[in-house]
């Protein structure tokens, strides 16, 4: 089998990064979750009081890009990534309603998404890689050998999320979220720049009802038809 890219876009909470980093690891490909990497500058900038009264403080952010480093490191004991801010583990901060209710704007500004496609192409380089996020099929890799985009009933997502939440002993409220879900969406495909929308060669998915092992079934087939 030759070595392909994988790129996986779709909605926020429709199970992108669990059915990417599942693959990689089966395939013995590199993942690199792009979401976790606009978190961390999420994560980085209510840090740093970068978020006013006003807005969002942007001179300060660009001044501040320089400084944001992020990496992701294999955690044996989970099988996965463990995302990384210049040197600290925030897989679990960057998973809080805080970070998610201010990721969106973040998203959307283009020196932020210019500074992290140049990180993601720089990952990506080497092909052997599976990586999800809003814009990976349309931007960042165009010509992927593999595109998915993703999608489920923002309802779905949001019970899904709230799930996730609940079991890490996190405090949700699934109305919150459902209105979170609901605004990300508008947001991640109303933006200027990159907004989120399907490849015209993407294959889509919808697995508002498939389970998980349903969906990496249907993964692993269209892996092996893209890597012959």
């Amino acid at each position: 089998m030759k070595k392909i890219t994988i790129a996986i876009d779709g909605h926020s909470s429709c199970g992108k990064s669990t059915m990417a980093k599942d693959l990689a690891r089966e395939v013995g490909y590199v993942y690199v979750d792009t979401g976790a990497m606009y978190r961390c500058v999420t994560l980085y900038a209510l840090r740093h009081g970068i978020f006013t009264p006003d807005g969002i403080n942007e001179d300060a952010l660009r001044q501040a890009m320089s400084d944001i480093q992020i990496s992701f490191r294999f955690n044996a004991e989970k099988g996965r990534p463990d995302t990384y801010l210049n040197g600290e583990l925030v897989e679990d901060k960057i998973r809080t309603m805080e970070v998610s209710n201010h990721v969106s704007p973040i998203a959307t500004l283009g020196f932020v998404r210019e500074a992290m496609v140049a990180q993601q192409q720089q990952m990506g380089k080497d092909k052997g890689v599976v990586m999800d996020g809003r814009d990976i099929g349309t931007v960042v890799f165009p010509d992927a050998e593999l595109k998915i985009f993703v999608t489920a009933s923002a309802e779905v997502r949001a019970q899904r999320r709230y799930d996730e939440l609940k079991g890490k002993g996190m405090d949700a409220d699934y109305e919150d979220i459902l209105k979170n879900v609901q605004e990300r969406d508008y947001i991640d495909s109303h933006r200027e720049v990159s907004p989120l929308k399907q490849a015209p060669d993407a294959i889509l998915l919808d697995n508002s009802q498939m389970t998980i092992a349903e969906q990496k079934e249907w993964l692993m087939q269209r892996f092996k038809e893209a890597s012959r």
